[in-house]
């Protein structure tokens, strides 16, 4: 939420009023003259053209609409943020964080202090090497760290039972009114049936799902690329239901006027009308609808950064502004899908550290084991190179996996 009256009144309601901690009316009067002292202060700094936001808070704004303004996908965005609002923690102050020096020591500490995989490594690196080439106009900034080879850990696998068991669970209807386990047991079958990520599943569009040739179109996926993968034979009534479903949903949106769904910034400003349709529509809706927030920098004359343009946002002081979006109606969320995963696995008695990326793993070991061969498991993930498929050969058993008997089931 953002900075203003409306948060001090949710803070006043949950903190200064809550009922296990009883307070004076001296300091009820303390806390309203501190609260009014403050949105002063704000009002003071909006005159001025000030920003009171934290260090960390600006540079994630600024990386993230510096991806704007490239194109960026909205996770790098908000992962490249998420680094730099840790590296201004690090630097502590506005001159720190722009030393390159500064950002060798962060990412020693991240390499070498943090038990962190060797692709969060390169991630923090990508991040903070963005954030001094597109916000500060560092062009080739070099930093003196050694990236820290990691080793290969073997990814989580469901025995076939396994699955079968955390689909009954997710298809349980739940005990509780606010609990939501029965919608995601079709999510669970078809990210398992499919090999999708996380990511992959909850952003399928209608016009992904090709009942007729039994396929899905994954778009733009890891690597801003587009492939294709098979839809279950198992599945397509369920889906077309579930079409259906989002289609009444669909409707009610319209109804209602709500704005499209979101779409990407070149789409939505080449088809300026899809987003209202429902060949556009997601496949697994939100229950909800949500308000956009979306986040600009702007220069002290008030000039937005696709206004001022890159140059001038690097040598004027900037100051962000968070603006309140449209409301329109989002997919299901990744966080919340995944944690209904988790609490079904434990509810199944499944004694395995499962996430929803267990399933695309467990699609991947299985065909494997079936006799695919890895090459056309490589196509169906979506990998880039064979090396990163191969991992499944060390999980998978039968005919294309490691096919070893034990010595001791072998004695005769």
């Amino acid at each position: 939420m953002e900075a203003g009256r409306d948060a001090a009144k949710a803070f006043w309601r949950a903190e200064v009023q809550r009922e296990d901690r009883k307070r004076e009316p001296w300091q009820l009067d303390q806390w309203s003259d501190a609260i009014q002292w403050y949105l002063n202060w704000l009002k003071a700094c909006e005159e001025a053209g000030a920003d009171h936001r934290s260090l960390p808070e600006r540079l994630r704004a600024a990386v993230h609409s510096a991806g704007s303004r490239r194109g960026l996908a909205l996770r790098t965005k908000q992962c490249y943020g998420a680094w730099a609002a840790r590296y201004a923690v690090f630097a502590g102050d506005e001159r720190e964080v722009m030393r390159v020096e500064t950002a060798s020591r962060f990412l020693g500490s991240v390499v070498n202090d943090e038990d962190c995989a060797y692709s969060t490594q390169k991630q923090a690196l990508n991040a903070v090497a963005f954030f001094f080439k597109y916000v500060c106009g560092v062009e080739d900034p070099v930093f003196q760290v050694k990236l820290r080879k990691t080793g290969t850990r073997i990814p989580v696998v469901l025995a076939k039972p396994e699955t079968e068991r955390l689909f009954e669970k997710l298809d349980e209807p739940p005990k509780q009114a606010k609990k939501t386990e029965g919608r995601y047991g079709l999510a669970a079958r078809l990210q398992y049936g499919a090999g999708l990520r996380l990511s992959e599943l909850v952003r399928l569009r209608i016009k992904d799902v090709d009942l007729g040739r039994g396929t899905l179109t994954v778009r733009m996926g890891k690597g801003d690329k587009d492939r294709m993968t098979v839809l279950p034979k198992s599945l397509r009534e369920q889906i077309a239901e579930q079409i259906e479903k989002a289609r009444e949903i669909w409707r009610r949106d319209r109804e209602e006027g709500l704005a499209g769904v979101y779409l990407p910034g070149a789409l939505a400003r080449k088809f300026r009308r899809a987003a209202e349709t429902f060949e556009w529509f997601w496949l697994f809706p939100a229950r909800q609808t949500s308000v956009d927030l979306e986040t600009r920098c702007y220069d002290r004359a008030g000039r937005d950064d696709d206004a001022v343009g890159d140059a001038a946002v690097t040598r004027v002081a900037v100051r962000t502004k968070p603006e309140s979006g449209i409301r329109r109606r989002h997919h299901l969320h990744g966080k919340v899908y995944n944690e209904a995963i988790q609490r079904a696995a434990s509810a199944a008695g499944i004694e395995k550290h499962v996430t929803s990326h267990a399933l695309r793993h467990s699609f991947a070991t299985h065909l494997l084991e079936a006799g695919t061969d890895l090459r056309t498991i490589q196509d169906l993930l979506g990998h880039e190179e064979i090396t990163t498929t191969e991992i499944y050969l060390h999980v998978a058993t039968g005919v294309h996996g490691l096919g070893v008997v034990s010595p001791l089931d072998s004695r005769e």
